[in-house]
């Protein structure tokens, strides 16, 4: 028996990321750090939403409270402030042994699922929140995909299908076509600073029919990778949408503390949804996600996320449990890190000015990055980006002269493919092409995190224009 004929057909459906471009980006450093010649002394990768691997420092408070909860002498010691060491007895104290090492509930450790639950009910206002309809898994996708495993059945006929944006995270997209999903793009208007247009949705619908049955609308908000943040009135127009068409609401909103600019706020589903009042915030189902990955803390790799669920049958609610069960439970210093990330400290407590300086560094400094790639990438020829209002990324709009897409296409590449090849080879920046994340057919764009130090950005930005520039003149 050949196991390649036995690979699931959805498997085999899923697209192939451009992993070249990781592997070159690898290699280059590994030919610099072996003293390799090249126009740059160290690559910059800006291609993942990763902040520590691009140099955002990790919070003071957050690595101590961790460091003691691994080695608890430190909690009996006078090395660490007060409060560091009374957080750490706290979640010890929850575990089972008072060890990290000890399985949790599926769920999450109880204590944690609660503070996460308060935290929720101090966001959303009016809007209560109940521990038992919230689960803490291994990051936020890896929730996503328990949620859509059981929206989506893989051998229904018409097959499931998903509502879901373009462009839009990739890693969503393999999810949802993995599980045997149809994704049905509906368009964000670039050109409107990415909004996203109930009338899109509707042309979504009409689109999917007699190919499948739509079941869910997934939205992302703020964006990834276009960075826009929602309005209330948009919000209100998707869930009367899912309201009027009975799709099952999906909420990515896991870039939620990071919003810039007085025009934009960040505002979740749930409270809108609480706030229209019955008969919609009685019935409408919603599952919103959120990380201990994005934002300020920036912790991917301890992989802590958490989904909230609303308005769904207790009998669905069952089979859920069943599947977040089959993992057992999520990382405990993933858990930990969402306590810390939804209950900060405060103003009096040892820790609070340290942890007050450090995220207002970062604020400072992602308002800075926002600022200097809207002023530098619009000033270039052939590049336009929208203005970032949220989220992680940039996502700039590459309008390449006709011998580089010819070029391209004679290399067999997409054209956004060969720009960031050349990216990375001539001047050591590791972007995302745009066509990972499915944008409108014929546009060509890159992906750029702009969660890094100032002086990494700054680089960036002189490093991109100097290609681009002479880019620009090769292909003319």
């Amino acid at each position: 028996m050949s196991v390649l004929q036995e690979i699931s057909v959805n498997v085999k459906n899923m697209k192939q990321l451009h992993a070249s471009l990781a592997t070159r980006a690898n290699q280059i450093k590994e030919e610099l750090s072996q003293g390799m010649r090249k126009p740059y002394k160290e690559l910059i990768d800006v291609c993942m939403g990763d902040p520590h691997r691009a140099g955002v420092k990790p919070l003071t408070f957050v690595r101590q409270v961790l460091a003691a909860c691994l080695y608890p002498q430190l909690v009996d010691s006078d090395k660490l402030p007060v409060d560091v060491r009374q957080r750490a007895q706290m979640l010890l104290k929850a575990c089972a042994g008072g060890s990290v090492g000890s399985y949790t509930a599926t769920g999450g450790i109880s204590q944690i699922v609660h503070r996460i639950s308060e935290f929720i009910t101090r966001r959303d206002g009016s809007a209560p929140s109940y521990p038992e309809n919230i689960y803490i898994s291994p990051g936020s996708q890896w929730a996503l995909m328990n949620i859509l495993n059981v929206l989506v059945n893989s051998k229904a006929s018409p097959r499931t299908g998903v509502l879901t944006p373009m462009p839009c995270y990739s890693t969503s997209n393999l999810s949802m076509i993995g599980l045997g999903a149809v994704v049905v793009p509906y368009s964000l208007h670039e050109e409107q600073g990415w909004e996203l247009q109930v009338e899109e949705l509707h042309q979504a619908l009409k689109s999917a029919k007699g190919v499948c049955k739509p079941v869910a609308l997934y939205v992302i908000n703020p964006g990834n990778p276009t960075g826009h943040v929602q309005s209330r009135k948009s919000m209100q127009e998707v869930i009367r949408f899912a309201s009027e068409k009975r799709l099952f609401l999906l909420a990515d909103e896991v870039y939620q503390d990071c919003v810039y600019g007085g025009k934009s706020e960040f505002v979740s589903y749930k409270r809108v949804l609480s706030e229209m009042g019955p008969p919609l915030s009685d019935t409408v189902e919603l599952a919103s996600f959120h990380s201990a990955s994005k934002g300020f803390m920036g912790e991917c790799g301890l992989r802590g996320g958490y989904v909230e669920l609303v308005n769904l049958d207790p009998v669905v609610m069952k089979y859920i449990y069943k599947l977040f069960s089959k993992d057992s439970c999520a990382p405990v210093l993933g858990q930990f890190a969402l306590d810390l990330l939804t209950n900060p400290p405060q103003p009096g407590d040892p820790s609070y000015p340290l942890y007050s300086e450090e995220t207002q560094h970062i604020r400072t400094t992602l308002a800075h990055n926002v600022k200097r790639v809207f002023e530098v990438v619009n000033s270039l020829p052939g590049i336009r980006c929208q203005p970032v209002e949220g989220g992680a990324f940039g996502f700039p709009r590459l309008h390449l002269p006709p011998k580089a897409i010819q070029k391209a296409k004679e290399m067999g590449m997409q054209p956004d493919v060969f720009y960031c090849i050349k990216l990375l080879e001539e001047a050591g920046v590791f972007v995302g092409p745009g066509c990972e994340y499915e944008p409108k057919e014929g546009t060509y764009h890159f992906r750029i995190c702009i969660i890094v130090p100032e002086d990494v950005m700054e680089e960036l930005l002189r490093r991109l224009s100097s290609f681009h520039t002479q880019f620009m003149k090769d292909f003319s």
